[in-house]
């Protein structure tokens, strides 16, 4: 007697099923809006250089008088920051005046000595000769004369050499040497970077870099901070190494500082026309594909229906895809995990579904 109750039990909670199918899940959904000019904002590192940037030295060596500057100083465009010991130079100098002045003397006796001969070429008591041996030899005390000048001016500009002035405006990075040293010629001594005028050097795909705007601001962010920079140019030579073209942007405002990593920010397109879903609405499909699940009518709710689709470009929270889904047709956003194909559902919210359809 048990089992037959049993049985009819079961029969009955059956027919109760058959009666009253379970309710269509609710679900949240997304519109397949196809776009054939969608574009992607991407991220390209970037970093800011001085536009100018040298490693100062003397000319010539000598021991280091005094440095006047240290590091984090600024300065400005012709301050002596650095002097050698110019003693030895300067006695030069006037060893070089002093012959200089017996040159000129020995030109001036040369020259009256001209003179006279010139007077007695005229009474006919010398040869045309003699007074041709003459002006050889006041030619010859003029030229004597010239090259200890030249040799004078030469230590005056070793003197100029010796005092080292900053190229232009900026902030001393780097102190190599002090007060006493021996420097060698070109020995770098000191390091200035251009403070007021710095620039972006970025590397970007050469077919982006083609549509840059000279003389346009371009966004950037640097440690979270907005700021922009204009565009000045290309090299329009392509790295080697790492496939990209430098471009070059000049910084117009926000915070900055030589040797400080940016990023540039550009809305590139994508060149392929698809829709954007969440990444929660994808499912792993076979042979590596993937799958989303559109929401196909059938009078009393909507059942769901697997469609394959290749996703295009990947963002953090959503993919852009193309493949067999309809522009318009409604899309399952999330909970793959807790739906089977052909299941019943809803849109999770009343007037979603319409909402959905006139966007």
């Amino acid at each position: 007697m048990a089992i037959l109750v049993f049985g009819v039990s079961s029969l009955r909670a059956e027919a109760t099923l058959s009666i009253n199918p379970p309710a269509p899940l609710p679900v949240s959904v997304v519109t397949a809006d196809y776009d054939g000019d969608a574009r992607i904002e991407e991220f390209f590192p970037g970093l800011i250089l001085a536009r100018r940037q040298s490693a100062l030295g003397f000319e010539r060596g000598g021991r280091i008088d005094a440095i006047h500057v240290d590091v984090g100083d600024r300065v400005e465009a012709g301050q002596v920051i650095a002097v050698l010991d110019t003693r030895a130079v300067q006695a030069q100098v006037a060893a070089a005046d002093a012959q200089t002045s017996e040159a000129a003397a020995q030109t001036a006796l040369a020259a009256e000595t001209e003179a006279r001969q010139e007077q007695l070429l005229e009474r006919g008591h010398i040869s045309q000769q003699r007074l041709d041996e003459v002006r050889t030899t006041t030619r010859a005390a003029r030229a004597r004369q010239a090259a200890a000048a030249a040799a004078a001016n030469a230590l005056r500009i070793e003197l100029d050499l010796s005092i080292m002035t900053a190229p232009f405006d900026g902030v001393v990075t780097a102190r190599l040497a002090d007060e006493g040293a021996i420097a060698a010629p070109g020995q770098a001594l000191l390091e200035l970077v251009e403070s007021d005028s710095l620039e972006i050097r970025v590397g970007l795909p050469p077919l982006l870099a083609a549509r840059l705007e000279p003389g346009r601001d371009y966004p950037f962010i640097a440690d979270g901070e907005p700021m922009t920079a204009r565009f000045r140019a290309s090299t329009g030579v392509v790295d080697r190494q790492t496939r990209t073209v430098t471009a070059l942007f000049d910084i117009e405002s926000g915070p900055a500082a030589a040797g400080q990593v940016v990023r540039l920010s550009m809305a590139t397109p994508i060149e392929a026309e698809g829709f954007w879903v969440p990444t929660s609405a994808l499912a792993e499909g076979r042979r590596g594909l993937w799958t989303v699940y559109v929401l196909n009518e059938d009078g009393a709710g909507y059942r769901l229906e697997a469609r394959v689709v290749e996703t295009v470009r990947i963002e953090a929270d959503r993919v852009f895809v193309r493949g067999t889904v309809a522009d318009g047709e409604l899309v399952l956003a999330s909970g793959i995990q807790r739906i089977t194909p052909g299941q019943s559902v809803l849109p999770a919210v009343e007037g979603e579904l319409i909402e959905a359809r006139a966007q």
